[in-house]
């Protein structure tokens, strides 16, 4: 088949099935990831789109030991009840609809492990799973230039990030974009030795997914196209 900038004509390219097969893994397996093979993604992921082609993002992987030293400081913190200003602001009040889909996962989340919503332990030992990093062996931290509009940059964050997780996905690794890894950026300035400069974005985990695990299995909802996409003649 002919080629057409990189497109062969005819073909049909599997991007939908990963567009729509990737989800948020919420249970790893231990295996690690070899680290050509991240090496690999963010390679490939490089050719996301940004504004003038900036590349304003700047990555930081973290496996190994020091994985597990920030694993453990991170759950440690939060267990203590202490809490960090996020480099990145996370928005604390939605509007009702958006608030309603949150609630709506939430529902389904705790369904799906059979927990009683009254059953506040439980709660938060999903929570404590989520500052574990669900025993992902890799965490890819994302960081901006702190001298440029945070909202501009995250648009630009938010492409590559999806592009590596497509491209995980591809290769059979499962990913979950968390703001809970980086709650405490001053742990992670301190692990990654990230300069005061560049703010924290996002974190990735990545691993191999359990695939038994039923986080990893629940029937996930979307809005309907009518909800979001205006029609103008």
């Amino acid at each position: 088949m002919a080629s057409i900038n990189g497109y062969q004509k005819g073909y049909k390219m599997e991007l939908r099935a990963a567009i729509e097969g990737r989800r948020s893994i919420r249970k790893f397996k231990a295996k690690e990831i070899p680290r050509e093979t991240i090496r690999d993604i963010l390679a490939k992921a490089r050719w996301a789109p940004s504004w003038g082609n900036t590349q304003l993002w700047e990555f930081y992987v973290l496996t190994g030991k020091r994985l597990d030293e920030f694993r453990e400081a991170n759950h440690r913190s939060f267990v203590d009840g202490q809490t960090f200003p996020p480099d990145v602001p996370m928005h604390e009040v939605w509007p009702e609809r958006l608030k309603e889909r949150y609630g709506e996962l939430g529902k389904i989340m705790l369904t799906t492990m059979n927990v009683k919503r009254d059953d506040k332990d439980a709660r938060k030992r999903l929570y404590e799973d989520m500052t574990l990093l669900f025993g992902a062996p890799c965490i890819v931290v994302a960081c901006i230039p702190g001298d440029i509009l945070v909202e501009y940059a995250m648009f630009d964050i938010g492409l590559i990030v999806q592009t590596i997780c497509l491209l995980a996905h591809d290769r059979g690794i499962g990913t979950c974009i968390m703001a809970m890894a980086v709650r405490n950026p001053g742990l992670l300035r301190r692990i990654l030795s990230i300069p005061e400069h560049r703010k924290i974005a996002i974190g990735i985990a990545m691993g191999y997914p359990d695939l038994d695990f039923p986080l990893n299995n629940f029937a996930r909802k979307r809005a309907d196209i009518s909800e979001y996409v205006k029609w103008v003649q």
